[in-house]
């Protein structure tokens, strides 16, 4: 590739001192390779390089070709701007730049240009180095992080570790610059012997006391990340001493050769959850592309697959060999090379030792051992041949072995520390001497290695000749051995296989198989739902695959049509026997069973509370009815005593997703656990297993309960605050009276979606709204999301996005030295911290809010907060918290300003887009079961605070057909329409308003009045039912609207009901739901809460008590579409005792508050 340097010069009137350049240096045996397929695709290019010294620059790596020359070209955006000695002048630094020389101009400069080619193409290049004092000699490097989250295409991270246990990482490596730039020094928590880097953003290493650490904070801005996490070893008792990183997968391999796998990895949660031991002892490990495993065994020294590695079972299910054919296989059978090739890995060719004269040289020209694909090591005998021998210098004593120093395997010494060296018998004639790595000891043991191009000729062989070993050299690597490979090149993989020798092992037998050492698949691409044939076989691979390719010659395809329709005869009338001959019995069994299990986490019950490790089972049962029911078994230890807890499937009331940062979390209620507000908490190893469970749970609850298809149009619609959708289907004594159904009762089932705010009514028009204000019509479908199968309709399920902003604030304090710094008191709130100042959140560390968004825009100030900001975005107060304003007085001494960023969702739910205004509240009418309304009244606000009536909206087109806009002196936030059209919105500064004269005929009403607010109260949000209007305050108080008729819709006074409420709904029966904050459970208090209002009738509209639902966690709820009658019961006599019910009436308040 070449580079066409460019160097601009300038200079100025006045003297001035600038500084130089600092030349680059060579640095030690580092090195880098480019390749036609890494990226670097430009032959030619040229840089712009901009300095104020007024003489060329001196050649910078030893790459450049060609001197430096000034350009008198004119480049289109300075046309007309130089002169003949190619300078340009102006006022000053930066300024326009004209190539008159005026009286004013200042300053002047002029571009050099030269012409560079990168010559590493192919090949080794030194990477040079800029630190005057150079890096310990290396002893392992890892290369990843090209799929960081908006890592631009071609970045790389380069980690390396010293000698001395210090870990370097090479910054500024890209695709014109695959050397990098500089190494940086890391910060270590002890002494690093090994690392690993993904292609994301993990990146684990290995500390010489057998722990394992982990980098935490790495992104795109910060590719170093920020900070270690010290992980445990495995084994308490036995450290680790390799460990291989994936994309979301962690294996390691202890002292022992245990292999261990590591759950719940990712990118929200590099740490993981725990460690699992898997089947197998190993002495190395690799994780290659789409988290596929290499390994090689600790007993015979072959290399091993895993086998079922999948996006749902990272963890595979077993090993398999790989078949790595010898010498004198590859000479007689092409299957194993074919096969290798299916799998995008190469085993071919043949093995030799690098030719190493001295210690000092050994150092600098030795190869390297990381390639580009699947690589493996070979300590095959066979590679080794007897030199001639002579007889003036007999030997003293063999030749002693070297282990070379390899990439990714730092413990390699461990591997042969039981081996004792020999000699081998064989002998080629042809081979050419070599000289061991260690000192040349020449006489009767000197060891000899055929080079690469000198293989068996096929009449050596006696047969075609096969792709060859090969050995990836630097470029100090000797002239004739270049040419061996190159006359090979024709047939060799791209990917080529670097190999070293461990020790001489005695000759082994025709059966056996060669002894690797090392392996790495970080170029090798398996599909992990292919089917692989490059495993052993019993049989000679040879003449299996000749015994396969005759009888495929002999077998025409009519034949084989033949055949299967033989066969299929044959079994269809076998079946019709079996079946006629046994009707007349019964059946022997009458319920079928299955049981599903698998390992997840638990918040344990008990103090202290923590995640442990558990069995999880579902056992699902079916009658000769067809009825279905189950049981969930939660198995764990208590004390080294094996325990278990169960839950029916007929009792669970919801299963529903929790919001966790670093753990793919799910809760499970019942009624009694509702009651405790502490339900079943579990916790997957991945998203995917998660989303499994729920859809699998959520059918099973269904079928229990016989619950299927859509949503009826009287379901009562909530949503969460991590914006899934829940719907449960009202009973008839939901609101019965005096006993109504407990809504701890209720069952909820998601449906697919994401969504901040929902509305309904009785005739089956549902609207939502997400959080970038984008509205949604329900399309009459289900599922969706994670339900797949019977689960979901196959129809009117559509792609959903949704985008909110994530928020952190800056904080800063008052120093009368240097003004606002971000250095605070002890005891103040992080500097950088979420809105209550309790956790830190830097721009680093803060992740979107789960690993299914995904970031889509950069941090910015945001200027749209409550209360306003100055020019710079800070608000100011006199101390953390307190309130906030735009202006600075005398007595604000702390500052704080909101930081927001973008993110994305993407899913699938029954809701379809209805462009193309922005909504942030939407109401429809609430209808009764008898209504017979044709056009729906549906009336919304736009995110600018418009009034907008929507027309055409009908059972049948429940999007409707246009807006029609109606009027305002001022923006809104709320707006809710009840029955005869009585329409009530809240504005923005608080205040209450009512539209008049709204009908049929005239849709959008003629005035706005004004409705004042309750003493010194702000609203927010307002429901209207049948003849009841309630109001929530800013302060989370809940008033209702007394005197409200149909001669005097707007009522008289506010009357207070209760506090601490986040959302109220009324429904068409005048019933009232809200979502309750603290409210007090058996364990703590629970923030976002399902409550009814109970007693609500014509002679007490406002109720009597609270009866409290599913919760903490939810947002929104709406109970418009509930226009099922309760039945009229008869009152029990209290002179009868046998007539009073045994049913209490639960009376609960909201945090002490009743009515």
């Amino acid at each position: 590739m070449s580079t066409r340097l460019t160097f601009l010069s300038a200079t100025r009137r006045r003297p001035t001192r600038i500084k130089g350049g600092i030349p680059l240096t060579v640095s030690q045996s580092v090195c880098c390779r480019a390749t036609a397929g890494s990226g670097v695709t430009s032959q030619v290019c040229n840089t712009n390089l901009w300095t104020a010294s007024s003489s060329p620059p001196a050649a910078g790596s030893g790459r450049a070709t060609g001197m430096w020359m000034k350009t008198l070209r004119e480049s289109p955006q300075r046309k007309g701007c130089l002169c003949s000695q190619g300078w340009s002048y102006a006022i000053d630094f930066p300024a326009t730049y004209t190539k008159d020389k005026k009286w004013n101009s200042c300053v002047r400069r002029r571009r050099w240009l030269r012409y560079r080619r990168y010559k590493a193409m192919d090949t080794w290049a030194k990477i040079p180095s800029q630190q005057t004092t150079l890096p310990d000699p290396f002893s392992d490097i890892s290369c990843g992080g090209w799929e960081i989250s908006e890592e631009p295409r071609g970045r790389l991270s380069l980690w390396a570790v010293s000698l001395q246990g210090k870990v370097w990482f090479r910054d500024g490596i890209y695709h014109h610059n695959p050397e990098g730039s500089l190494w940086e020094e890391v910060f270590l928590p002890g002494e690093v012997i090994q690392i690993s880097c993904g292609p994301g953003d993990l990146v684990w290493a290995v500390l010489w006391e057998g722990q394992l650490i982990v980098r935490e904070g790495i992104s795109r801005d910060c590719p170093k990340g920020s900070s270690w996490a010290v992980v445990e070893s495995p084994s308490p008792d036995v450290g680790a001493i390799h460990v291989a990183v994936g994309i979301n997968v962690v294996w390691a391999v202890t002292k022992d050769n245990k292999v261990w796998f590591r759950r719940g990895v990712n990118s929200h949660n590099p740490c993981g959850s725990g460690w699992i031991g898997m089947v197998g002892e190993m002495i190395t490990i690799n994780v290659g592309l789409n988290d596929q495993v290499w390994a090689i065994n600790c007993e015979d020294r072959a290399v091993y697959f895993r086998q079922g590695v999948t996006s749902s079972e990272l963890s595979g299910k077993t090993w398999k060999a790989i078949t790595v054919p010898r010498d004198g296989d590859r000479s007689h059978s092409s299957a194993s090379a074919n096969s290798l090739q299916s799998a995008g890995c190469y085993f071919c060719g043949e093995v030799r030792a690098q030719s190493v004269v001295s210690d000092a040289e050994s150092d600098t020209e030795k190869g390297s051992a990381d390639g580009a694909s699947c690589h493996a090591t070979s300590t095959s005998p066979e590679s080794f041949v007897d030199a001639p021998t002579d007889s003036s210098n007999p030997p003293t004593d063999p030749p002693k072995p070297r282990i070379p120093k390899v990439t990714s395997d730092s413990f390699i010494s461990e591997l042969v520390s039981d081996r004792e060296p020999g000699k081998s018998s064989r002998d080629t004639g042809s081979a050419p001497p070599a000289v061991p790595e260690e000192e040349s000891i020449p006489g009767e043991g000197e060891v000899k290695a055929p080079c690469a191009g000198s293989a068996l000729s096929p009449s050596q062989s006696g047969g075609p000749l096969d792709p060859q070993w090969s050995n990836v050299d630097l470029e100090e690597a000797q002239q004739a051995q270049t040419v061996a490979v190159q006359d090979t090149a024709d047939t060799c993989s791209l990917s080529s296989v670097a190999t070293y020798t461990l020790a001489m092992e005695d000759p082994y037998g025709a059966d056996e198989h060669p002894l690797w050492a090392w392996v790495s698949g970080g170029g090798c691409s398996v599909d992990s739902h292919s089917q692989l044939n490059w495993f052993n076989f019993s049989m000679n691979s040879s003449s299996l695959v000749s015994s396969v390719q005759s009888m495929s010659l002999s077998v025409s395809p009519a034949q084989t049509a033949a055949w299967r329709r033989q066969i299929f005869e044959q079994l269809s009338e076998r079946t019709k026997r079996e079946m006629d001959n046994f009707r007349h019995y019964e059946q022997a069994v009458e319920q079928s069973v299955w049981v599903k299990k698998g390992t997840m986490q638990w918040w344990r019950d008990w103090k202290p509370h923590k995640w442990i490790d558990v069995h999880f089972a579902l056992e699902q049962f079916s009658g000769p009815d067809g009825n279905k029911d189950g049981i969930l078994f939660i198995y764990y230890n208590y004390y080294e005593e094996k325990k278990y807890l169960h839950a029916f499937i007929n009792e669970v009331t919801i299963l529903v997703p929790v919001l966790n940062d670093s753990k793919h979390t799910f809760a499970i209620y019942t009624p009694e656990r509702t009651k405790q507000r502490w339900p079943i908490r579990l916790a997957a190893a991945t998203e995917l297993e998660m989303h499994d469970w729920l859809a699998l749970l959520s059918v099973s609850c269904c079928d229990s309960r016989g619950i299927h298809g859509p949503p009826s149009k009287q379901a009562i619609w909530s949503i969460t605050c991590k914006g899934d959708i829940f719907i449960s289907e009202p009973s008839p004594g939901l609101e019965a009276m005096p006993y109504p159904t407990p809504c701890d009762q209720m069952f909820w089932r998601q449906v697919g979606g994401h969504l901040r705010v929902v509305e309904c009514n009785s005739v089956g028009i549902v609207w939502g709204i997400g959080y970038d204000h984008t509205a949604w019509v329900h399309t009459g479908g289900y599922g969706g999301g994670f339900f797949q199968g019977l689960a979901s309709s196959t129809d009117n399920i559509y792609t959903q996005t949704d985008v909110k902003s994530v928020y952190i604030y800056e904080n800063q304090r008052w120093n009368p030295v240097t003004g606002y710094t971000n250095r605070g008191l002890p005891t103040d709130r992080y500097m950088w911290s979420d809105a209550s100042g309790l956790h830190e959140c830097t721009k680093t560390n803060t992740k979107p809010p789960s690993p299914q968004w995904t970031w889509v825009s950069d941090w910015a100030i945001d200027y749209s907060v409550s209360g306003g900001t100055d020019r710079e975005g800070w608000q100011f107060a006199a101390d953390f918290p307190a309130s906030y304003h735009g202006y600075k007085t005398m007595k604000d001494f702390v500052r704080r300003r909101r930081w927001a960023r973008k993110c994305k969702l993407t899913t699938t739910g029954p809701w379809q887009e209805i462009p193309p205004i922005p909504l942030s509240d939407v109401t429809i009418l609430p209808c009764t079961a008898q209504s017979s309304v044709d056009v729906i009244p549906v009336w919304a606000i736009s995110n600018k605070g418009d009034v907008l009536c929507r027309l055409g909206v009908t059972a049948l087109t429940p999007a409707g057909s246009s807006w029609l806009h109606v009027g305002t002196d001022q923006p809104f936030k709320s707006i809710s329409i009840g029955a005869a059209s009585q329409v009530w919105a809240i504005a923005r500064d608080g205040s209450a308003f009512y539209r008049g004269s709204v009908s049929a005929r005239s849709p959008a009403g003629d005035c706005w009045y004004h409705i004042p607010s309750p003493a010194k109260q702000k609203l927010k949000q307002v429901s209207v039912g049948r003849t009841s209007v309630y109001t929530v305050d800013e302060n989370g108080n809940l008033w209702y609207r007394q005197g409200v008729t149909p001669s005097y819709p707007q009522g008289s006074s506010w009357e207070h009901i209760s506090n601490n409420v986040r959302k109220v709904s009324v429904g068409p029966l005048d019933q009232v739901w809200i979502i309750a904050d603290k409210v007090q459970g058996s364990h703590s208090l629970s923030c976002g809460t399902v409550c009814h209002r109970l007693g609500v009738q014509p002679v007490e509209p406002k109720g009597q008590s609270w009866d409290y639902g599913i919760g903490g966690g939810w947002d929104h709820i709406t109970v418009r579409g509930n226009s099922v009658e309760p039945p009229r019961l008869r009152l029990p006599s209290l002179t009868d005792p046998s007539s009073r019910s045994p049913v209490p009436v639960r009376n609960t308040e909201v945090n002490g508050v009743g009515n």
